[in-house]
């Protein structure tokens, strides 16, 4: 089995890198099988084997558990730094130079370049100024409510994408996450949230919370203009028919707003790492930071989000040397304690 998602995963990085868009069409949206993954798919064989093993005594030997693969470690976010930034656009460049010499002069997709170039880290985070810049471009948008309520709320794709109206209040300044759209290849799957964590209740600024009353009025000017071929879906975010979005459609979205921007490359998922990092540089608490996000355990998010942006960590590392070389201390020499018995 392993063995073959392998090889899988060699097609997928083959046509990807092939010069026929045809080709590469042909796995648009698939995505190789990671690690994770991968560990993952064992964990739930050597579980059916075991259960195999003790219940009905099918076999005396589970050889899921003596597999050995290679080990998974999740990446840490890091920040786009101003001279991350410099350096991946100097190989941004020399990649589509590249490319184009390769096709023998034929134009390059932007975005198939954009997403092609290395990254410091798979997960990068924008900092606050490259999020600002980000929305400023995506103001325009028609599902710009969506991408700010990610930004600064950190819901998931599919959790933005499965949300209701019946879901949010809009006076008390709440919405519920308790549905979402899952992608499967093409395919779209409405279903409970990841865990039990991510249902949750999460409290919306009042900025945010307008732009959800403007999304709404727009949504019902939409609604007229259709007429009898709306679908009522009950969807916050939807097509002009009213009828649900593809999840795939809302980071093909993203990127092309990231990209004409002028910004370095996230992952739309990313932008749900950016507003876990805005709330711990606001000095919100670990538990809350967690609640929001719908992490299991505040644990799990203190380890996964030790990365925090330039400034802040400047300013900690100034008001822990604030005691020793600040001002000097005015206490009298004969107050002091001795420490000596």
């Amino acid at each position: 089995m392993f063995e073959q998602i392998e090889e899988f995963n060699d097609t997928i990085a083959e046509r990807r890198a092939d010069p026929d868009p045809q080709v590469r069409a042909t796995v648009k949206y698939r995505r190789p099988i990671s690690i994770a993954t991968m560990h993952r798919i064992r964990a739930t064989l050597r579980h059916a084997l075991n259960m195999a093993m003790r219940q009905d005594r099918l076999i005396d030997f589970n050889p899921a558990a003596v597999l050995e693969m290679a080990a998974y470690t999740r990446p840490k976010p890091m920040v786009w730094t101003e001279d991350r930034v410099r350096a991946w656009q100097e190989d941004f460049r020399t990649y589509r130079e590249t490319e184009k010499q390769r096709r023998g002069g034929r134009r390059v997709d932007p975005i198939d370049a954009y997403t092609s170039v290395p990254r410091p880290s798979p997960v990068m985070v924008w900092t606050p100024a490259h999020t600002r810049r980000f929305l400023r471009e995506a103001k325009a948008h028609r599902l710009f409510a969506l991408y700010q309520l990610i930004a600064l709320r950190g819901l998931r794709r599919g959790e933005a994408c499965g949300l209701r109206w019946k879901e949010v209040n809009l006076d008390g300044h709440v919405l519920t996450v308790n549905w979402q759209l899952v992608q499967l290849a093409w395919a779209v799957h409405e279903g409970t949230p990841k865990t039990d964590a991510s249902v949750r209740t999460i409290a919306l600024d009042s900025d945010t919370a307008q732009l959800l009353r403007a999304h709404r009025q727009q949504q019902l000017q939409e609604r007229l203009a259709m007429g009898e071929a709306w679908t009522d879906t009950g969807f916050v975010f939807t097509q002009p028919d009213g009828t649900r979005l593809h999840p795939q459609h809302i980071s093909d979205q993203f990127l092309w707003l990231a990209y004409l921007a002028g910004l370095p490359p996230i992952r739309l998922h990313d932008l749900r790492h950016g507003a876990a990092s805005l709330m711990l540089a606001a000095g919100v608490e670990m538990k809350v930071v967690q609640k929001t996000l719908g992490h299991t355990s505040s644990a799990f998010t203190a380890d996964t989000y030790t990365s925090v942006y330039p400034q802040v960590a400047m300013a900690a590392a100034e008001k822990t040397a604030a005691p020793l070389f600040g001002e000097e201390d005015q206490t009298e020499p004969g107050k002091l304690i001795s420490l000596r018995s």
